[in-house]
């Protein structure tokens, strides 16, 4: 049985495993971050992320579009018997990756402090000098990983992936760790710190060539004729343009929102570089949570575009109809729960990963970006489907005029002295939320079978907000009763008289409180979604042994 025999590789199988392997990613990611935000102080932390900004702009010009173009014309020639297609595909797409990420790499690795003077960061040219391996390792990477989901075989990617956040984790850490003890500097320590995603990189670059060589040996032989080169590098550059420029227009918002917000704060506001990287850091120490729920995603986008794009190329339009709605329903289901409880527990979280930042400022950032995070998730979901249907030029131009709005209203905002740094966290609402509607839009308007909104939203909005009320009652009620604890702790003396007690209660409490609310608030959304029947017997027919698990739960 081939590799992409359906029966072994249904739609929500890859999506499993990816899944899967971004929460291990997730996990790991918080394992680093979260001690990397008490290792560096909010400036150090701004370092880190401002390099990584320019980092993220280079690799999705590099490599934006070309992992989806190559998944989509590897699962279409696979649709159909091609495999001699599939290999002069995938040669031509390596060969365009590898030039892309020498020239990428060249930029960072020879004009680090040039990059940084642009960001109005100038301490981060450390962290650039020692991302600019990864930039060039994470070309071919992409490729085997674009190679392997036109295959719909997800496992290289997730181990791949894990390998990168392992890398990240232990030597990231361990270095700023000892560039820190050393008195180095913060911004040394920050580059420490990112120097574990080039490592990642090159491993995981590695990991899936010894996959890729494991794979072509049991490919069968192929008689088709491939098409001639200049042919297929038309299509991939048709393909993968439009969607780099999509992308690439969310990198670079980015990097310009990071100049204008460092440059607004010194400017406008009148502080200090110094001060202007500590408001910075809080900013994006909130963003790093904001992020989370948009990761889950990855698995829905990775998946939606070669299975949708292989169901059209065989006139499949049912199964490619209901594919798209599936997503859209699985989106709901994941991300506004995700972001209402980012809104709810903003605060708390912070307090709890944080402590040492302005934790009344990065928790009003926090609990705002999270009505932004379920915009960020329908965004990225609404664009695989549209360009799965070969609309690749329409997501481009929702994000420009989404961007554009981000920019406009963040400079304005962010230069007000009664704003400040919050503005940053407004104009990402007022940006991914504009894009999301405009995207919803087009798809219930151009894609006639696919799911009504109001059996998208109706179910998951009732149930998320009814977890959200459960989850800041639950953390309200037992943030009082430890603060109540600490009083009679603090007015009985009965533990230690110097206080110490008294802290490592508090922090056990904020703890606790928040982990509690998470905890029935997962409860409450999930009798809510089975009780309400938000998610079909047909939706739960596409993940592996879901028939099995509808029967369990009763679903219809």
């Amino acid at each position: 049985m081939s590799a992409s025999t359906p029966k072994k590789n249904s739609f929500f199988g890859g999506a499993a495993i990816l899944t899967a392997s971004v929460i291990v990613v997730k996990l790991i990611g918080a394992l680093y971050k979260i001690p990397l935000g008490g290792i560096l102080s909010d400036a150090g932390f701004a370092d880190f992320n401002t390099a990584y900004n320019i980092y993220s702009l280079l690799i999705i010009i590099s490599t934006g579009g070309l992992p989806v173009a190559l998944s989509k014309m590897v699962s279409e020639a696979n649709a159909v018997g091609r495999g001699n297609q599939v290999k002069k595909v995938f040669s031509l797409a390596l060969a365009t990756f590898c030039v892309l990420g020498t020239v990428s790499f060249c930029i960072m690795a020879f004009f680090p402090h040039q990059l940084a003077d642009l960001m109005r960061d100038s301490h981060a040219a450390y962290s650039i000098l020692a991302l600019a391996p990864a930039v060039f390792f994470i070309c071919p990477l992409s490729a085997f990983r674009g190679y392997f989901q036109g295959h719909t075989l997800m496992t290289p990617t997730a181990v791949s992936q894990v390998i990168e956040a392992l890398c990240k984790l232990v030597i990231g850490l361990a270095l700023a760790s000892l560039f820190m003890k050393r008195e180095l500097g913060e911004s040394v320590a920050a580059a420490g710190a990112i120097l574990g995603v080039s490592v990642g990189c090159m491993l995981g670059a590695l990991y899936v060539y010894l996959c890729y060589r494991g794979h072509v040996r049991t490919l069968p032989e192929s008689g088709d004729e491939p098409e001639a080169s200049r042919d297929i590098l038309f299509t991939l550059a048709r393909l993968a343009i439009p969607i780099t420029l999509s992308s690439s227009v969310i990198a670079l918002t980015n990097i310009l929102d990071t100049s204008i917000m460092l440059g607004r704060l010194q400017d406008a506001l009148k502080l200090t570089e110094d001060a202007a990287r500590d408001m910075k850091g809080m900013y994006d120490k909130a963003l790093t949570l904001y992020n989370l729920p948009a990761s889950f995603m990855v698995p829905l986008t990775a998946s939606v575009i070669p299975h949708v794009s292989a169901a059209l190329k065989v006139k499949r339009r049912r199964q490619a109809a209901q594919i798209s709605e599936t997503t859209l329903r699985t989106t709901a289901l994941l991300a506004i729960p995700a972001g209402v409880g980012l809104f709810v527990l903003g605060e708390p979280i912070i307090r709890l990963l944080y402590p040492s930042t302005d934790v009344v400022l990065a928790g009003w950032m926090l609990s705002v970006l999270g009505i932004a995070s379920v915009s960020v998730c329908f965004m990225l979901v609404s664009n695989s489907i549209l360009q799965a249907h070969q609309m690749v030029a329409l997501p481009m131009a929702t994000t420009v005029i989404g961007c554009a709005l981000k920019l406009a209203v963040g400079y304005v905002l962010i230069g007000n002295e009664n704003v400040g740094i919050k503005g940053g966290a407004i104009s990402t609402v007022a940006c991914f939320g504009l894009i999301a509607l405009l995207d919803m839009f087009i798809i219930k308007r151009t894609l006639p079978r696919s799911l009504s909104m109001a059996r998208v939203f109706v179910k998951p909005v009732g149930a998320a907000a009814a977890m959200g009320l459960s989850a800041w009652a639950v953390n309200g009620l037992m943030t009082k009763a430890f603060m109540a604890l600490n009083i009679f702790v603090t007015e009985t003396q009965e533990l230690l008289p110097d206080g110490a007690a008294v802290v490592e209660l508090s922090r056990t409490g904020a703890a606790l409180s928040v982990f509690g609310a998470i905890g029935v608030a997962v409860v409450v959304y999930l009798v809510l979604i089975i009780f309400t029947r938000a998610i079909s017997k047909d939706d739960l027919a596409l993940i592996p042994k879901g028939e099995k698990l509808a029967r369990i739960l009763r679903v219809e």
